[in-house]
């Protein structure tokens, strides 16, 4: 069942080739949609994966046991790995994903290239539906506007203290001419039910001025 379609002479015939073709094709659509399940993605980098199997696949059977036509291949692809740009950890697991798909499409194991697309494809899908790998934490940031005359070192220490597990002062800038301040800080909430009130604390503490708590930005996973 999972053996190669391809026949072992050495020559492949027009009918292996479109079959070949239609599987990757197939299967790297499969592997676009994996990618795009929850996740922002851009119809250039999807329709990237998509065709990524095909274009591995065609090259694989160029090169059908050439040793010469092997080594240059290779020498092509790093020459194209030093020319992209770094991305995240899942869109580097993405390529290799369908660089996999387009080997074995390649090869001719075309079962194994299905049995594999909707394996990886499956777990893929369960892992970003879940909770796997987060850290349960509510981090937020931030920001608190002050009057210039507000000495903000220690100004929130015992409210920071009540509602958080851990607090840092990040950043500082001037606003509104050098009038106020804007205080920015990186926290971990003891209780996430209890975010209105420490903000309702800072406010009276603060004049009133503006106070923006938020999600912190989202760190680029990279490999």
């Amino acid at each position: 069942m999972l053996s190669s379609v391809l026949a072992q002479n050495g020559s492949i015939t027009a009918g292996e080739i479109l079959l070949c073709t239609l599987a990757a094709l197939v299967l790297g659509a499969a592997a676009a949609a994996v990618y795009m399940f929850r996740n922002r993605a851009s119809k250039s980098f999807a329709v990237t994966v998509a065709l990524l199997p095909l274009v591995i696949q065609s090259v694989i059977m160029l090169v059908n046991g050439n040793l010469g036509a092997g080594v240059a291949v290779m020498g092509a692809f790093s020459l194209v790995r030093f020319r992209s740009a770094p991305g995240g950890a899942r869109e580097i697991f993405t390529i290799f994903f369908s660089m996999a798909i387009g080997l074995a499409c390649g090869m001719g194991y075309l079962a194994y290239a299905a049995l594999f697309t909707a394996t990886t494809g499956l777990a893929s899908v369960l892992f970003s539906a879940t909770r796997f790998g987060e850290s349960g934490r509510t981090d937020k940031r931030l920001r608190v506007t002050v009057p210039e005359d507000l000495d903000y070192t220690h100004a929130f220490d015992d409210i920071f203290a009540r509602y958080t597990r851990n607090c840092t002062l990040s950043k500082v800038r001037t606003t509104n001419l050098g009038g106020l301040y804007e205080l920015q800080y990186d926290l971990t909430l003891e209780d996430a039910d209890s975010e209105k009130a420490m903000l309702d604390e800072i406010r009276q503490r603060n004049g009133n001025l503006t106070v923006v708590c938020g999600m912190p930005a989202a760190a680029h996973d990279e490999l």
